[in-house]
């Protein structure tokens, strides 16, 4: 059992009959009563966020997650297919499961799968990937100075916000937490 007081960024606890993260906490003291500690926690199982408050004296269970090194290999219909990189096992997970690392996910590139027990949670990409423009505006003379942005499709269909120098074919490097441009890679 874990004391919500030692609660930290990124977290997995259990509650409820389901695998919670913890987003962000703050703990609050009011002057009156007795101390508490506001949470903002992910489903793992669902996606959905919620805020939830928890008394200071509350414990909870802390939830062991494994996370399995893998690659990823294709898309067959509406599962993609990942590889264990040790055993060469395959593993298939829905589409709907993992929708949102879908815009940042190569063929071929390294992921760890998020398990619990037997049971698959999700994809944990890396802070960081690599991807090619596959079709941008050209960046007109002159449009630099103002230091403005434009939008470009990535070669997995994500839009993100770019600046004018970027051209078609250019490999950049993207946030994965936020799906903003950092830098040409």
């Amino acid at each position: 059992m874990l004391s919500v007081n030692d609660f930290k960024n990124g977290l997995t606890i259990e509650f409820d009959n389901n695998l919670w993260r913890i987003v962000e906490f703050q703990h609050v003291k009011p002057g009156k009563g007795g101390a508490f500690v506001r949470s903002k926690l992910k489903n793992l199982r669902t996606g959905a966020n919620q805020e939830k408050t928890f008394r200071s004296t509350e414990k909870v269970e802390k939830a062991i997650i494994d996370t399995k090194s893998m690659q990823y290999l294709y898309a067959d219909g509406d599962n993609h297919v990942f590889m264990d990189t040790e055993t060469y096992e395959q593993l298939e997970l829905p589409a709907a499961q993992i929708n949102d690392e879908l815009k940042y996910l190569k063929e071929n590139m390294q992921v760890s799968i998020m398990m619990y027990g037997s049971e698959t949670l999700g994809v944990e990409l890396p802070n960081t990937v690599d991807l090619a423009v596959a079709a941008t505006e050209p960046g007109v003379r002159g449009d630099t100075s103002s230091g403005g942005t434009k939008p470009a499709t990535l070669e997995t269909g994500l839009v993100v916000q770019v600046p004018f120098f970027v051209n078609e074919g250019d490999l950049l490097t993207i946030n994965t937490s936020d799906g903003s441009y950092i830098s040409r890679a």
